[in-house]
């Protein structure tokens, strides 16, 4: 992990922007943190839309994070922003976009071919970044997830066993191999649904939170789209994840 700038915010939050190999990450560390006075660490995840485009969200979660005790990060999905070009995922999505303009059901095939590639690549790359994270002196365990592809969490928090807890946002489309997957998760889990997202099929998240093998797992439910996700929604993950993670 190489460091290459870093900037202390006004409310004390220590931000540094970093790369591991090719991929691009940030990293934010309450001032709290210390070699002496280790923090949790909350992995913090997005969609394929670029860390510069995700800024803003990610910025605003890890403050809220560092308020509640806890390093956060990020890395740059595969395909996304300065990253390398990826023909199959662009191919997927441009898929996608033709059969949903078409009035036309989202079949597995391109559920799969969109989401899957995508896991394959992207869960290796979050667990290598783990492994740096956690050699630093102010970053301790436990370790939480939240956010981004639904489908990537559910995968990490079957094989990372460092991940402690994670708050899962719907909102993206579930390939029937993930919904397998699910039945052998454990760790306790949040998810947030917005419950009129557009045009993500509510249904294939009721059965993925119905397939979650965890003893403990909320499904917080909001009228809304997509982008809406109320405040108090966003307090009740943060709640979830500090009852965990401290």
């Amino acid at each position: 992990m190489h460091f290459t700038c870093e900037q202390r915010l006004d409310d004390g939050v220590l931000e540094r922007a970093f790369t591991l190999g090719e991929i691009p990450g940030i990293l934010w560390t309450p001032a709290s943190a210390s070699a002496t006075a280790a923090v949790p660490l909350i992995l913090l995840g997005h969609p394929p839309l670029g860390l510069a485009r995700m800024y803003p969200r990610l910025v605003a979660r890890a403050r809220h994070a560092a308020a509640d005790g806890f390093a956060s990060a990020t890395i740059e999905l595969p395909g996304s922003g300065d990253r390398p070009r990826w023909a199959a995922a662009e191919q997927a999505r441009a898929d996608l976009r033709r059969t949903l303009e078409a009035g036309e059901p989202v079949v597995d095939e391109i559920v799969d071919a969109l989401v899957l590639p995508l896991v394959e690549r992207s869960v290796p790359e979050w667990r290598a970044a783990l492994d740096t994270l956690l050699t630093l002196p102010e970053i301790g365990g436990p370790v939480g997830y939240s956010g981004g592809i639904i489908s990537i969490g559910v995968r990490l928090a079957l094989v990372e066993p460092r991940i402690s807890a994670a708050v899962l946002f719907a909102g993206s489309y579930v390939p029937r191999a993930i919904l397998e997957e699910a039945r052998q998760v454990t760790v306790p889990l949040h998810v947030l649904l917005q419950w009129d997202d557009e045009p993500n099929d509510r249904q294939s998240v009721l059965n993925l939170f119905d397939a979650f093998g965890s003893k403990e797992k909320t499904l917080h439910a909001n009228m809304g789209g997509h982008t809406g996700v109320p405040q108090h929604a966003g307090d009740a993950a943060a709640r979830f994840l500090t009852r965990h993670l401290q």
